[in-house]
């Protein structure tokens, strides 16, 4: 196998990775005014995420990094031609953080809702936005000879990729309703568990839709069906009360679904709608040889620790929160 290819399966990995660790922190964000019914409600449900939201993010900073390292056209292309929206989901970030941190450091009831209400949004919008970005990247954008992007915002806010934001919103809020029942206790539990029945119907049909819209072949369409089945399986585990299998069900779902994207992409990286000889592919877009072989090696040896580590992170903190966890 090419470096190139093994690079492109890295920054997809790297992709899945986040949109599976994130995406339950985005759905716990945007579930915080819903299931937070006071103040000790809503500090149990940032506190399920409060030792690891940090490190998911670290996903999308390193799918950056080879992005720019491996594929240094494909980066700059990209990250030019989807400028705006980009921008928006890294002030969603910022904003959502600084929430996380600054949201305890006053008593002050109005001072908590403030900083409640930019969790949500800075967890809503990620999470729309990131799906719009993602199926432009699979169904191609307006590029030139020189590759470079020739169409506006609109050109973006398609009706594919609008249906692509909306399903990775569904998708995140079942996703985050799941981890919610598995990881906390009582009343929490038990409506985070109706919540995801319901919110997981609308997941399912929208992701249905929209990989049939996307009509994989090959090994996408084998990937695209296990994602169907897997979001499936989760809500009958959920109905079962079954969280922990729930929980692998949506994750391995979401997972599917962005492999489905990237095996149906490949060999381009970001295709053209002008003319395919415009397209971005892993040839065209690639780093030298010399700079992958470097990069293969770095790799080889800093993601095993990251990974272990990580998984330790999740070890450690692995019990369940309630109400009686949280001092008054």
């Amino acid at each position: 196998m090419e470096l190139t290819t093994v690079w492109f399966a890295l920054v997809a990995a790297l992709f899945v990775g986040y949109f599976v660790l994130e995406g339950f922190d985005f759905g716990v964000g945007i579930l915080l005014p819903v299931l937070g019914r006071d103040d000790k409600q809503r500090r149990v449900l940032i506190n399920t995420i409060g030792p690891v939201w940090d490190g998911n993010e670290v996903w999308i900073i390193t799918a950056g990094g080879a992005m720019f390292a491996a594929f240094p056209e494909w980066y700059a292309t990209l990250f030019s031609g989807f400028y705006l929206p980009l921008l928006l989901i890294l002030v969603a970030l910022i904003l959502r953080g600084v929430a996380f941190e600054y949201r305890g450091k006053r008593p002050d009831p109005r001072w908590k809702a403030r900083w409640d209400t930019a969790i949500f949004f800075g967890s809503l919008l990620p999470a729309i936005l990131w799906g719009i970005a993602v199926a432009n990247i699979a169904r191609g954008v307006p590029l030139d000879a020189d590759h470079e992007y020739t169409g506006g915002l609109l050109d973006l806010l398609n009706p594919y990729a609008l249906l692509g934001g909306l399903t990775t919103l569904a998708l995140f809020v079942t996703h985050g309703a799941v981890f919610l029942a598995l990881k906390t206790t009582g009343d929490i539990r038990a409506r985070a568990n109706t919540l995801a029945a319901r919110t997981g119907v609308a997941a399912a049909a929208l992701l249905a839709t929209f990989l049939t819209w996307t009509a994989p072949a090959g090994l996408a369409l084998i990937c695209a069906l296990a994602a169907i089945a897997a979001v499936v399986g989760a809500l009958i585990a959920n109905r079962r009360g079954r969280e922990g299998w729930a929980f692998l069900g949506t994750a391995s779902g979401i997972a599917l679904a962005v492999a489905t994207l990237f095996a149906g992409l490949y060999p381009d990286v970001l295709p053209s709608t002008v003319d395919p000889a415009h397209s971005l592919t892993v040839e065209n877009a690639a780093a030298t040889p010399y700079t992958l072989r470097i990069l293969s090696w770095v790799a080889l040896f800093f993601a095993p620790l990251v990974l272990m580590y990580q998984a330790w992170t999740y070890w450690v903190f692995r019990r369940r929160l309630g109400i009686a966890q949280i001092p008054d």
